[in-house]
């Protein structure tokens, strides 16, 4: 056994990537503070050929060398878009047929895994809130669901650019067949 070379990895180049199909999941960040966390879900939203990426509230946008160092140019292949609310984001979303779901833990969630995926939808956005606060109320007032990841640790929550990856994993499995 051995590690492969970058060159046997048969990845597409940045024009081949913004050319192909997408798998449809928006994913939309939530007034998240950290560049670095941001810099993550550009890169794990490449891996996984995700739609794009809304940037919402206080969300750093590209270009910025603290996203860069942790995206590692998934800034130039996965679009983004900016907007001052997220809840402009969300509707926007909403009005071309996405259904929306807050990572939050509610009152009224489902657990990840047990998520049902509504059909006949263009595609799903998904909201990840906030590092300290989490997803703004008023946001989650506006997305038609929120999904949990169940947790059994001692600690009740995740870092959000984990968050965001594994439930990019699971909306990858999911949806991937489509592409």
């Amino acid at each position: 056994m051995r590690k492969l070379r970058m060159s046997e990895l048969n990845r597409m180049d940045v024009e081949t990537f913004r050319q192909s199909k997408k798998i449809p999941v928006v994913i939309v960040l939530d007034r998240i503070r950290s560049l670095h966390n941001v810099g993550s879900i550009f890169r794990t939203a490449d891996a996984f050929r995700l739609e794009s990426i809304h940037l919402c509230g206080i969300t750093a946008t590209p270009p910025h060398p603290e996203i860069d160092k942790t995206a590692l140019g998934a800034t130039e292949s996965v679009p983004w878009k900016e907007y001052s609310s997220t809840t402009d984001s969300i509707n926007e979303l909403k009005s071309a047929g996405y259904h929306t779901y807050a990572v939050e833990q509610t009152t009224s969630r489902v657990w990840l895994d047990e998520l049902v995926l509504p059909e006949n939808v263009t595609g799903i956005a998904v909201v990840m809130g906030h590092e300290v606060t989490g997803v703004d109320q008023e946001v989650l007032e506006a997305c038609d669901g929120c999904i949990e990841i169940p947790q059994l640790g001692t600690k009740h929550s995740l870092n959000v650019s984990i968050s965001a990856g594994i439930v990019m994993w699971e909306l990858f499995k999911r949806l991937k067949g489509g592409i």
